[in-house]
């Protein structure tokens, strides 16, 4: 069977231009509600075990929820070496729980997410979908076509290519799973700076705060056409999102919402094999310590053309530089010295 093609959107109106803001220090409740952003992929899925408290007996059954995928991994000798310093995992969002090219799924958020070696640290670096790149064995296309032809083992091969940064775990989160999650908290709230209209699902939003049910928040995550920086405002839109979906899940007390929270969780989630049920409990020790939490966009050049495709070029200086920074646990100075990190808390 042939690997279907990737599927690419209307291109995105305007001139992409990176936001850069400095990281700002966040009071102790503040920093515990970014805890848990990962638990919107495999890794932070024992996060939110461990803040429910659950018994072992209940930690055991929603494990048994979450599906692994075989072969997630690389396996080539070409790949970096590991440096020892903190933890890799490649997130994904996908239009669908799936993990087998021919089945269709694509790609539509693309993130590393660097645990930091001190372990106080969490770093989320996004690289936007339609990154133009070089994929192996398939000459140069955007970087979500790597998984369309090959899934989360020729994706991952991609990323490390192009960044030079060992991925450890990878997990992957279906879009749909958040209509479910967002409904099992009774919705969440985000700032919206100004109003847009969204053509493709016909739905217009109004500057302000806005309390969106789990329909609502699956356009909210998927828009790009409208908004003035196209795919790297629709990516400040999922971190938003999930920002919100973590604050809403960590002050929910309600144990039946937490129970179908938990549920619709490990019901969207595929991590790889190597991902096991004490990675997990171990994972959540560690995050527990987390104090700072932030969102950095691989650096872009410009939006570009390549035969009828829209595509993004990368600032590869740039873009070296901030992964060098992956490689040696030091994103904190990148950040403090280049700019990069992307505010949530209001977004387009």
């Amino acid at each position: 069977m042939q690997p279907t093609p990737p599927q690419h959107d209307t291109p995105a109106q305007g001139t992409l231009q990176p936001d850069a803001t400095g990281v700002k220090g966040r009071s102790p409740r503040e920093r515990r509600r970014r805890r848990i952003l990962l638990g919107v992929g495999g890794a932070a899925l024992a996060l939110v075990l461990t803040v429910v408290g659950g018994a072992y007996a209940l930690q055991r059954s929603y494990n048994g929820q979450v599906e692994r995928v075989e072969g997630a991994l690389p396996t080539a000798g070409d790949r970096p070496a590991g440096t020892g310093h903190g933890e890799n995992w490649m997130l994904i969002g996908s239009d669908r729980r799936a993990d087998i090219p021919s089945m269709g799924a694509r790609a539509d958020a693309l993130m590393i997410v660097h645990l930091a070696e001190s372990g106080d640290r969490v770093s989320v670096v996004a690289i936007p979908r339609d990154s133009w790149v070089p994929i192996p064995g398939h000459g140069t296309d955007k970087i979500n076509a790597a998984f369309s032809y090959g899934g989360p083992r020729l994706l991952i091969r991609t990323v490390e290519q192009l960044t030079g940064v060992r991925i450890d775990h990878y997990a992957a989160l279906d879009f749909g799973g958040f209509v479910e999650m967002t409904d099992a908290l009774g919705g969440v709230t985000v700032t919206i700076t100004e109003d847009t209209y969204d053509p493709k699902h016909e739905r217009s939003w109004q500057a302000g705060t806005q309390h969106l049910d789990g329909v609502q928040a699956l356009d909210f995550v998927r828009q790009r056409v409208n908004l003035p920086n196209g795919d790297l405002d629709r990516i400040k839109r999922q971190q938003a999102f999930l920002e919100a979906l973590a604050g809403k899940a960590l002050d929910t007390r309600n144990p039946i919402k937490i129970d179908r929270f938990i549920r619709a969780v490990t019901g969207s989630v595929t991590v790889d094999e190597t991902v096991t049920a004490a990675t997990l409990r171990k994972l959540a020790t560690r995050l527990l310590d987390v104090s700072l939490l932030e969102y950095v966009t691989t650096p872009v050049d410009r939006p570009a053309a390549r035969g009828k495709q829209s595509v993004i070029l990368l600032d590869h200086a740039g873009a070296a530089t901030l992964f060098e920074a992956v490689r040696e646990d030091r994103i904190g100075q990148y950040v403090s010295n280049h700019g990069g990190a992307n505010t949530v808390d209001a977004v387009r």
